[in-house]
């Protein structure tokens, strides 16, 4: 397990942050073959038009679409809730946009919160720039719907442009929770196993922390689930044992959805 977690840390880094895939050039190598003899054979078939060279070498062997990103089960997990909960107002801080934030402005209008800018003019989305390691202004009791999903776990860190400080989870959760009124619904995801900073990438939680914050700060945990690479999706019994066990693992995402008192 020690090796595989390695591997993947290695990996990681070499694709995302220095551009050398070597899963994808092996792949890539190995579909060279059939690449070679599919060409031969359409040449050797009636086509004569025009024909340029644009190697896919890797799309055979993979499935009709991307679905075991944990991004994209969180997505939709919280998507579907928000949809379900039907709320006047539903503010998002540091979500994705080209994944949940699309989502949700598919079917409502969406208010964006996020330390970095978003130039073009996005349909249902309201964006407005703010830094919630501080407060943000004219929101105290803003909305009755808030979601962060694998945001929390960068504050402070300066990977965005933030400011480094070693507590701005803390800070951070505390404002955001600032937004919610009371009887409102907060989804939130973040890494969770054991708690470590991967500098500077972004925090894995003890899940405890998260749920020992939340309950300071008027938050009653409402349901959680956990996504891992080998189980998937799953949704956990909310007791001390289980959040235990998961605060021992190498990493996981979990997602919380907390209610404000």
């Amino acid at each position: 397990m020690i090796i595989r977690n390695t591997l993947v840390r290695i990996h990681w880094i070499l694709s995302e942050q220095f551009g050398i895939d070597l899963l994808k050039l092996l792949h890539s190598i190995l579909g060279l073959p059939r690449f070679i003899r599919d060409l031969y054979r359409f040449r050797s078939s009636n086509y004569t038009g025009k024909l340029k060279l644009v190697p896919c070498l890797r799309d055979w062997n993979e499935e009709g679409g991307a679905v075991t990103s944990e991004y994209f089960w969180q997505d939709l997990l919280v998507a579907r809730k928000i949809f379900s909960a039907n709320p006047d107002k539903h503010v998002d801080i540091g979500s994705r946009v080209d994944g949940f934030v699309a989502h949700v402005a598919s079917f409502r209008e969406i208010e964006v919160l996020d330390i970095r800018p978003i130039s073009p003019l996005i349909p249902g989305v309201i964006f407005k720039q703010a830094d919630l390691m501080h407060p943000a202004p004219d929101t105290h009791n803003y909305c009755d719907s808030l979601s962060c999903l694998h945001a929390l776990e960068h504050f402070g860190l300066g990977r965005y442009g933030d400011p480094i400080d070693p507590k701005g989870y803390e800070s951070g959760l505390r404002n955001m929770i600032d937004i919610l009124c009371s009887g409102g619904i907060f989804y939130l995801s973040v890494p969770v196993g054991i708690e470590r900073v991967e500098f500077n990438a972004n925090r894995v939680f003890n899940p405890n922390t998260i749920v020992n914050i939340a309950q300071d700060i008027g938050l009653t945990l409402h349901s959680f689930s956990l996504f891992t690479a080998d189980s998937g999706l799953v949704e956990i019994d909310i007791n001390n044992e289980e959040l235990l066990a998961i605060s021992k693992i190498h990493y996981g995402l979990g997602i919380f959805s907390f209610i404000k008192e």
